[in-house]
């Protein structure tokens, strides 16, 4: 996977700001007096459109704002006087109208003056042409003819335009004419032959000129070229050819060893501008085609500058230096020697700048000194103008000298700034620099905006800006979170005092304040630096390889700075992603669906936040399968062989594995195609081997690792020649169907493999090891043949052979086959039984003659089956079982055999044909074993120390059974097992009463029947003595009162909280039905029970806090009774502690309702003082203005208002609207309570009135005119009792 990473650090824009403070001169602030400066101009050589108007800009800036004129050729140019000139509003910019003159007329050198009364600055001189596309001269040409294999220039020689021409050949169809190492263009657009070929004989070479400016082309006539064969002709034909016509050659057109043709001769010069690009050429001629390489002299080529051209015929070296001058070598090379050419490159420079004057502020009295260092080749000539006048012409200054170039000022006196001009001019052009002495006295100020913010990423550089002016020159110190910045190793101050901080980390953010102090004051400024973390993608795309159709999916997961948030830009290519909803971009990926093969490409994912960013790229390469070889064509074609080739299709990105080669025979079976061969991916010929008798096509398929190919187109059809077979039928089997026959088959050949036509099989059989002759028979179109009147199971040789009317095919194979078995004959004799124990019997028996068994003896059948048990009579006979010994065995082992019991048992022969007839029966008896478990233990509940185990008899006896053994062991509650215990017990009992067991106690049980042999398995069965001591012992419990306390319980203790209680108790029963139960002390509600899973301690929550409560632990058995139960335990929940003081009986909030009351009892008083008086107050007044049906009247028998009355149960005012959740909510009506409180936030007190109700707000309305000749405001009399 391509991987890249960019980070663009401190903001972009913001960055490359901060760096050209760096270097760009001190700006003095516009609102400041100071000379002009020039902002922005035409270009020094300007090429004007004639079809358009022309514009020579000319901004400048300046206090006050300059004014402008200009010269046109060196005198003033009156552009009042013009009516087609127009000079822009506050600008210096020409806007020339054109329109019905011609362009001509405004050409020349055109220079623009800015000054105010403080200077005057000067533009470059600007050179106006116009553009020019002139025709080509009309002529005749004459077709050139040239003898095949000389070289030949075509000549284009373009009308001279301004700017220059580009050229190109092409032909009456618009074509470019094709180009290589032997027809080539020149550098001045002539067309050049190395040698010429009978194909260059044409009439149609066309050079056309096209004119940038004008987007105008001019076309040349065509020229007519004819190539001779000069060998080929007779001198009469050849006279008649060249009748009219030039001949362009003289001199045989052989092979040669190279010539150069441009530029001639052995050496020639080129000069070239520093900057500018270097072009060198070579074009030489020569036969075969001459090979071009380039060499400097005594040095290498500039790396990373210089590319070739016109294949190799053009050398081209950018951004031209001093170092490329010297000696260049081109070489020109073919078989028969070489040429050389050496190009002398000289390096000549306009005049440019090593130091530009730059503006100068002085305060009075100070002194300073004008620089301007220029260099070129040769030495620049460089003068002083004085607001556009020549120094040595303009009023003298006994403050100004000139000292080696440079103007020295001292002890300057206000009213004495002016701009300077510095001309630095050779042969190849000039320079015009504008600088200014501006004189004043100014405190420092900074023009870093303040409390800026810096964002800068973790180690990259960080630069805080203080820009700053003041004359004189403010000295600049830099602080840190109070701390002075000392120019070192951590930070650099720059000569612009920007602060420059090279690897900024964490621990430089902060707070940064930079002083500018002069000799009238001091200014401050603070700025802030933010250190952030990298955006890194940390999951990048990887490389992936689809099959067309399918699905692409890359990812690209990032971790960047919280503060931060990056946006994710996909490009393919480095171009944005194809507008198709194919492209699914996510949060952190993008996914193609439908690959196709134009999605195929590089894929980056760019994490862009507005500080860095971060990218990856992967490749995606689109598989899938590749197209079919074609152009299959047939050599070295011989009778039974022919060498296929052919041309492979596009791989389509997934290399071509293997080639697979068919063929179809369209005599034998026509559209059917078969495999042939296959060849290595790299392979593009076989060598395939024919057989006779065959119309072969062929065609080719193409595989890679996404599958094959479609087919190739079939190639032409190749037909080989009959010949006698060269293979016989294969797979010949002799099979014995019957027992006085057999039947020989095999598989027919194939008509590729026939050979020829009349295509038969002789068949041949004879007895084997007997003297008798073959019997043959040939058969078409069969396969196979039966033999009848064979003697039974007897061997015989067969052959088969393929005829045809060519021949027979080799001499086939002898097969060996035998004729039919029969049936065994004869049954197995002496046969004996041994038995070995109750499950296992050995049997043996003698083999029967093999005379007798008239085939293959496969081996022998024992079928055995049990009659009858002995000790009981089954309820139906078992089914044979049969066992078979292969080949020539004669004994075997019985197993399985089920003990005490009678088996019968008998054998037969079998071959292929069948089983031969059966031995007598034989009848044995197995002995006693050992019983099968006893069936269906129970154990049964008798009382708390008694249990009872029944069970059945086994269902197998094997023998007589003598007896059972009983095992029995307690549990623990922990699961250990307790002492064994072991009853032996007669064979006819089938239970048991185990008296003085442990009461409440799980026992487990094991059970054997036994015989003589032994015992058999074992049961086993768990059972638990009941835990119903109280309900045997005890009369039944009333409802609503506890069972009788039993001795499955032991202590029981209980831990009380503020709403629960932890109850723990000791227990020796089960844990399987134990439980809590409680009741609120002295109710008659139901107890509340909860149950208990398998622990010894309880928490009961939701217990209400001073509450008693009634608990007890009780154990129940299934049927949910109480079997045993706890002491009852009283229990008191303590009372919740109040953690929330009663306001009302606090002696400061007493106090303070009295005073509140008091204030409003005097506001009452003044509202009806100046009520009596006519007056109104703002509360009236908003409801005088807005009549609220919902307010209540003020009641005249007390004197409150109704809607303001303070009531006990701290109802709402009846006009309001209270949400619930206690805020004011203004209605329909503009006026409301809101109105009068602070910002809109009055509430009620605690005991219901209204606090806030007069506030600042009705002040500041009061404040703007409201009624301000009458009586104080309700807030003014509150205030003054505070």
């Amino acid at each position: 996977m391509d991987r890249k990473r960019s980070c663009t650090l401190c903001g972009g824009a913001v960055m490359l700001l901060l760096l050209g403070h760096m270097i760009n001169a001190l700006e003095v602030p516009l609102d400041l007096p100071q000379p002009p400066t020039i902002t922005h101009q035409s270009p020094k050589d300007y090429i004007i459109d004639p079809r358009e108007n022309i514009i020579i800009h000319c901004e400048a800036k300046g206090k006050p704002h300059p004014s402008f004129s200009w010269t046109r050729n060196g005198t003033h140019f009156d552009v009042e006087k013009d009516s087609k000139v127009i000079m822009k509003p506050n600008s210096g910019t020409l806007v020339i109208d054109i329109s019905g003159e011609k362009a001509e007329a405004y050409e020349g050198v055109y220079q623009c003056i800015a000054r105010n009364e403080h200077g005057s600055a000067l533009s470059n001189n600007i050179v106006i042409r116009q553009s020019r596309s002139p025709l080509w001269s009309k002529e005749r040409i004459e077709p050139i003819t040239v003898q095949r294999g000389m070289s030949l220039v075509l000549q284009c020689r373009p009308p001279a335009g301004l700017p220059p021409p580009i050229i190109f050949w092409m032909d009456n169809n618009f074509q470019r004419l094709p180009q290589n190492s032997r027809v080539s263009q020149a550098l001045n657009g002539d067309l050049y032959f190395s040698n010429v070929l009978m194909d260059d004989n044409r009439n149609d070479y066309i050079c056309y000129a096209r004119f940038p400016h004008t987007q105008t082309i001019q076309q040349k006539q065509p020229i007519t070229v004819n190539v001779l064969d000069i060998e080929a002709m007779n001198d009469t034909v050849l006279a008649a050819f060249l009748n009219g016509s030039d001949f362009w050659g003289d001199s045989p057109s052989g092979e040669r060893a190279p010539t150069f043709m441009q530029p001639p001769g052995m050496h020639s010069t080129s000069m070239v501008l520093k900057g500018d690009t270097l072009q060198l050429e070579c074009i030489a001629d020569g036969l075969p085609t001459p090979d071009i390489s380039w060499s400097k002299v005594n040095g290498d080529l500039p790396s990373g500058r210089f590319s070739f051209h016109s294949f190799q015929k053009t050398l081209k070296i950018t951004e031209v230096t001093d170092a490329d001058g010297g000696d260049y070598r081109c070489l020109a090379r073919n078989r028969l020697g070489s040429n050389h050419h050496i190009i002398t490159v000289v390096v000549r420079a306009a005049p440019f700048w090593i130091s530009a004057p730059q503006n100068l502020i002085l305060a009075p009295k100070e002194s300073g000194m004008l620089t301007c260092r220029a260099d070129g080749n040769p030495k620049p000539t460089v003068t002083w103008s004085v607001n556009g006048i020549p120094i040595e012409n303009s009023h003298k200054d006994p403050s100004r000298k000139i000292e080696n170039g440079n103007i020295i000022l001292s002890d300057v006196q206000t009213g004495s700034s002016a701009v300077y001009q510095c001309n630095a001019s050779n042969e190849y052009g000039y320079l015009l620099g504008n600088a200014f002495v501006s004189v004043l006295a100014e405190p420092p100020r900074v023009l870093t905006p303040p409390n800026h913010v810096y964002s800068v990423i973790t180690n990259s550089r960080a630069l805080l800006d203080c820009a700053s002016f003041g004359s004189p020159l403010p000295k600049i110190t830099w602080f840190k979170n109070g701390q002075s910045v000392v120019d070192g190793d951590l930070y650099i101050i720059h000569k612009n005092n920007t602060l420059e901080i090279n690897v900024a980390r964490p621990v430089h953010s902060g707070k940064y304040t930079c002083i500018a102090s002069n000799s009238l004051g001091n200014k401050e400024n603070h700025v802030y630096l933010e250190v952030k973390e990298p955006t890194r993608i940390l999951r990048q795309p990887e490389y992936k390889v689809v099959q067309r159709n399918g699905m692409a999916e890359f990812e690209c997961k990032v971790k960047h700075d919280p503060t931060l948030f990056p946006s994710m830009i996909w490009l393919k290519d480095n171009m944005e992603l194809p507008d198709d909803s194919r492209f699914e971009v996510g949060s952190d990926s993008l996914t193609i669906h439908d690959v196709r093969e134009d999605d195929e490409g590089n894929y980056t994912c760019i994490r862009n936040t507005t500080l860095d960013q971060d990218s990856a790229s992967a490749m995606l390469t689109v598989v899938e399968q590749p197209d079919p070889p074609r152009d299959l064509e047939l050599t070295d074609q011989r009778e039974h062989s022919v060498r296929l080739t052919w041309t492979p299709g596009d791989e389509n990105n997934s290399p071509i594995q293997l080639f697979l080669i068919q063929y179809e025979d369209s005599l034998h079976e026509p559209g059917v195609w078969v495999n042939m061969t296959e060849v290595s991916g790299t392979s593009t010929t076989a060598h395939l081997e024919l057989s006779p008798y065959v119309y072969y096509s062929f065609r080719v398929l193409a595989l890679n690792d996404v599958g094959l190919s479609e087919p190739s187109a079939p190639s032409r059809q190749y037909r080989t020649n009959p010949a006698q077979p060269e293979v016989n039928p294969s797979d010949v089997e002799v099979i014995g169907t019957s027992p006085d026959s057999i039947t020989i088959t095999w598989r027919e050949l194939t008509g590729l493999e026939s050979n020829g036509p009349g295509l038969q099989y002789k068949v041949s059989w004879r007895q084997k090891d007997v003297d008798q002759q073959w019997t043959s028979l040939p058969l078409a179109n069969v396969s196979q043949y039966v033999v009848t009147g064979t003697p039974t199971f007897t061997p015989y040789e067969v052959t088969v052979q393929a005829v045809n009317e060519y021949g027979p095919g080799p001499s086939p194979e002898v097969v060996l086959g035998y004729s039919g078995e029969d049936l065994p004959t004869v049954a197995p004799e002496n046969v004996k039984v041994y038995v070995q124990n109750w499950t296992l019997a050995e049997v043996s028996w003698d083999a029967v003659p093999l005379s007798t068994v008239q085939g293959r003896l496969n081996g022998y059948k024992v079928s055995y089956w049990k009659l009858r048990s002995l000790h009981k009579q089954d309820p139906e006979p078992k089914k044979p079982q049969e066992l078979i010994f292969q080949g020539n065995e004669t004994e075997g082992l019985l197993f399985g055999l089920h003990p005490y019991s009678q088996y019968n048992l008998n054998i037969r022969a079998f071959n292929g044909k069948g089983d031969g007839p059966t031995s007598s029966n034989q009848i044995f008896e197995t002995p006693e074993g050992v019983p099968g478990p006893p069936a269906d233990l129970k154990v049964e509940n008798l009382n708390l120390d008694s249990l009872i185990v029944k069970w059945a008899p086994p269902v197998e006896h094997n023998g007589h059974l003598t007896g059972y053994l009983l095992k029995y062991q307690p549990i623990n509650t922990t699961d250990k097992l307790g002492p064994l215990k072991e009853l032996l017990l007669a064979a006819n009992e089938t239970s048991i009463t185990l008296d003085n067991l442990k009461h409440s106690t799980r026992y487990k049980f094991y059970l054997n029947a036994k015989t003589v042999k032994g015992a058999g398995p074992t049961v086993t069965e768990e059972g638990v003595t009941i835990m119903d001591e109280a309900l045997i012992q005890h009369p039944a419990v009333e409802a609503g009162k506890a069972p009788p306390v039993g001795r499955m319980f032991g202590s029981v203790n209980s831990s009380v909280e503020e709403d629960h209680a932890v109850i723990s108790w000791e227990y020796s029963g089960p844990d399987r039905n134990v439980y809590v139960e409680y009741v609120v002390d002295n109710s008659k509600e139901p107890w509340k029970t909860e149950f208990v899973n398998g622990t010894r301690t309880y928490q009961i929550r939701g217990l209400k806090p001073g509450m008693s409560y009634r608990v007890r632990v009780v154990a129940k058995d299934h049927s949910d009774a109480t079997v045993h139960s706890t002491e009852e335990l009283l229990i008191t929940v303590p009372a919740m502690t109040s953690k929330q003081v009663d306001i009302a009986t606090q002696g400061w909030f007493i106090g303070l309702m009295c005073a509140i009351a008091l204030l409003i009892l005097v506001l009452l008083i003044v509202c009806f003082i100046k009520r009596n008086k006519g007056g109104k107050y703002p509360v009236k007044e908003k409801e005088d203005a807005h009549q609220d049906p919902e307010i209540q009247p003020m009641k005249e028998d007390d004197g409150t208002f109704g809607e303001y009355s303070d009531t006990e149960d701290h109802k709402p005012l009846k006009g309001s609207r209270t949400p619930s959740n206690g805020t004011v909510k203004k209605d329909d009506s503009d006026d409301s309570l809101v109105d009068y409180g602070e910002g809109g936030d009055g509430q009620f007190n605690e005991d219901g009135s209204f606090i806030g109700q007069y506030s600042g707000k009705k002040e500041k309305d009061t404040a703007e005119g409201n009624e301000s000749s009458e009586a104080p405001s309700p807030v003014n009399a509150m205030n003054s009792f505070v």
